[in-house]
């Protein structure tokens, strides 16, 4: 019988101010630890630390002043736009990676998240060449985290038509496999694979079932799985509204069936959950958010003790 925790800590990104400023970061910060929680995400890729790929060192120094500040797990989101199926840019892109690495050494954290790849879609002869780039770049970044001690996390996203070459969430799993490094592990969100999984007319619940053996992070938050039918909304209360797109929902504003999916689906040990739901949007249904998804690591937790 092991009593090791599969989810080990679950906690909130931090909310990104304009500009890069830090004020908004500790502010976020000390939201997140006075709401109880044991984790945050520190959503770096909007703190203006990189230039050209190299960390600029006064702006790091005051970024590990601040989270030194709060008894919390870290983890680091890294670019949005990170791409490893990005021929034209691949060494910046390398560059920015190896820095976010270093930045996640400097605050302690063990996670890096890093998008998977995007690229124009191609023939599809050319899409088993886009998934090698991809898992070689992977596999040389994984040598650098290895140093540092941090795994880096490949997160499942969505396409927004058929003219852009996404990996489905399996695929996504099977690029970790194939990477086979403990420096590697997926992230998986549940709302993207459910958007993803509608656009397509795939079976979201059994890609997630395929990537859940590889991921050692989560990202929850709730929708409604629906692909951009519609992109202009003046307001995103508009788009929950309508229950249209990529939502970052409370626990229990969408339809995802989270019971379900949390008593059925384990994952790797000392797997990190993260709520993408942001004070600036969701402040009065954090609390609740974050009792629900305590309530959902238990489901995995005791299972792993009565194993």
């Amino acid at each position: 019988m092991s009593t090791d925790p599969i989810i080990s800590s679950v906690g909130f990104c931090t909310h990104t101010g304009e500009g890069g400023n830090f004020s908004t970061l500790e502010g976020s910060l000390r939201t997140i630890s006075e709401l109880g929680t044991t984790a945050a995400e520190l959503s770096l890729y909007g703190e203006e630390l990189i230039s050209g790929g190299r960390i600029m060192p006064g702006r790091a120094e005051r970024l590990t002043s601040i989270t030194r500040q709060f008894d919390l797990r870290y983890s680091v989101h890294g670019q949005i736009v990170s791409n490893f199926m990005d021929r034209d840019h691949l060494q910046r892109q390398k560059a920015v990676v190896r820095a976010m690495l270093e930045l996640c050494n400097r605050v302690g954290a063990g996670i890096l998240v890093h998008h998977s790849g995007q690229a124009k879609m191609p023939a599809l002869e050319n899409c088993s060449e886009l998934d090698q780039m991809e898992r070689d770049a992977l596999a040389e970044m994984a040598e650098v985290g290895k140093t540092y001690g941090v795994r880096i996390a490949l997160e499942n996203i969505f396409a927004l038509s058929d003219a852009e070459y996404r990996q489905t969430p399996a695929k996504v799993g099977e690029t970790v496999a194939a990477v086979n490094s403990p420096s590697v592990c997926a992230l998986l969100d549940f709302s993207h694979a459910y958007i993803e999984c509608t656009r397509r007319g795939l079976d979201w619940r059994e890609q997630i079932a395929a990537m859940a053996p590889v991921a050692g992070h989560l990202h929850v938050h709730d929708s409604f799985g629906q692909p951009y039918s519609m992109t202009k909304f003046y307001h995103p209360a508009e788009a929950t509204a309508l229950g249209i797109g990529d939502l970052h929902l409370p626990i229990g504003w969408g339809d995802i069936p989270w019971d379900e999916i949390f008593a059925e689906l384990t994952f790797l040990p000392d797997t990190m959950l993260i709520l993408e739901i942001t004070e600036d949007r969701f402040a009065t249904e954090q609390a609740d958010s974050l009792a629900r998804a305590f309530r959902l690591a238990e489901l995995v937790n005791s299972r792993r003790r009565a194993a």
